[in-house]
């Protein structure tokens, strides 16, 4: 069983648990255990324990997430990589042309 968020139409992302990967010919996705990403249950769904289709019209995309050797999660950046250069450099002639709009 994979997790993985189903980033949906003018809706907040869900987590999910699929029960297959989803491959490129699928209509639907077939899940279980739909949340939040802040771990509540969604207010359209009435027992958590079902078996949910979500089908691909309604589904901006799908984030598989990826799990170890041990079974955990992996973090979503890798931790040697940083998410902004520490030597950022003022482009000025940018910053006259915002301050001049």
């Amino acid at each position: 069983m994979n997790r993985a968020i189903l980033h949906l139409m003018n809706d907040q992302p869900l987590v999910v648990d699929l029960l297959e990967e989803p491959t490129p010919q699928d209509i639907a996705i077939v899940c279980t255990n739909p949340h939040t990403v802040d771990g509540k249950k969604p207010v359209f769904i009435d027992f958590v324990s079902s078996t949910f289709v979500f089908p691909m019209s309604a589904i901006r995309f799908v984030e598989v997430l990826r799990l170890g050797e041990d079974g955990e999660q992996l973090s979503p950046v890798p931790s040697s990589a940083a998410a902004e250069p520490e030597d950022l450099e003022i482009d000025e002639d940018f910053l006259r042309r915002v301050r001049e709009a």
